[in-house]
């Protein structure tokens, strides 16, 4: 996966220049493409083959072992949507899922875990409230993050600092349009620079400090009604895997924080944490995350 998002983030000159695509050949590109391509068409292809050969035989699945590639396979035995839904569909939907729902969601998480650890004041805050929401019990359950405000205003501060996808994925004008005074002809690849929006000291006040109390009495959410935070895109092109990437991600912070304390090895300050970020597709940081968890209980 970290070989096909390093692609996937990768130039083409052969995209934006047609007759230079020989340099492509040459430097390697196209051949490291089709070979990634090929390892995760093999693995798929023995994900649905699995299923396929499970449900041989067998009238209906009962719902606990109904996933998704079941779902997939229903609609293409049922071709209730009017066209032929290949093999390829099937696999390249599961791949879809796979890496949008898996690189952005542990991104997320490390960026989350580095802010609380340089802010212990949030850190604390936080901590009570889950705290005090799991009573007692052993972990926090699904149920119990409609609670957690603080939780999902600290996660919300945190995709406006770092979103997992800073340029979003580009767009293309479908008709000539003026902005800002400039002229922007039918069929220009734009791309929404979010990062720098979510800094904007026009629209954010002190846009550099991690304070998720920002967020309290404020109707700004991420589901693309509001163009100042725009972490997940907006619009027919935005991610429709919020509802799955949120709770994944309040669930696993909201564990981690309240079994846990983190600090960093060797004594060094929350402060001194790198917080530098590396360039790619996604916005990971350039340093790996490496933490001392203690059990709080």
């Amino acid at each position: 996966m970290d070989r096909f998002l390093h692609l996937l983030g990768g130039f083409d000159v052969g995209s934006y220049i047609p007759w230079l695509a020989w340099i492509d050949r040459l430097s390697g590109l196209e051949e490291k493409a089709h070979k990634v391509a090929k390892e995760f068409d093999d693995f798929l292809e023995c994900v649905v083959e699995e299923h396929v050969n499970k449900r041989r035989g067998m009238d209906t699945l009962c719902s606990e072992d109904h996933d998704l590639v079941d779902i997939l396979l229903d609609v293409q035995r049922d071709n209730a949507i009017g066209f032929i839904f290949h093999r390829d569909v099937i696999k390249a939907l599961i791949l879809d899922v796979f890496v949008a729902g898996t690189d952005t969601t542990f991104i997320s998480l490390v960026w989350s875990m580095s802010e609380l650890i340089r802010n212990p004041r949030v850190m604390e805050k936080v901590q009570q409230e889950v705290t005090e929401i799991a009573q007692g019990r052993s972990m926090i359950l699904e149920k119990d993050l409609e609670k957690m405000h603080y939780l999902k205003a600290i996660i919300k501060e945190t995709l406006r600092l770092h979103p997992p996808l800073p340029l979003l994925l580009p767009r293309e004008s479908i008709q000539d349009v003026k902005v800002m005074g400039y002229d922007i002809p039918a069929g220009t690849q734009a791309f929404v620079n979010v990062w720098a929006i979510g800094r904007d000291p026009t629209v954010w006040e002190e846009p550099e400090e991690f304070r998720p109390e920002r967020f309290f009495n404020s109707s700004t959410d991420y589901k693309g009604l509001h163009f100042e935070f725009l972490p997940f895109g907006g619009g027919r092109r935005g991610c429709p895997g919020i509802p799955f990437a949120i709770i994944i991600i309040e669930l696993a912070l909201a564990n981690m924080i309240y079994k846990f304390d983190l600090a960093l090895p060797d004594e060094v300050k929350g402060k001194d944490l790198d917080m530098n970020d590396k360039y790619g597709l996604s916005l990971q940081k350039k340093s790996p995350l490496i933490v001392v968890a203690t059990s709080r209980f």
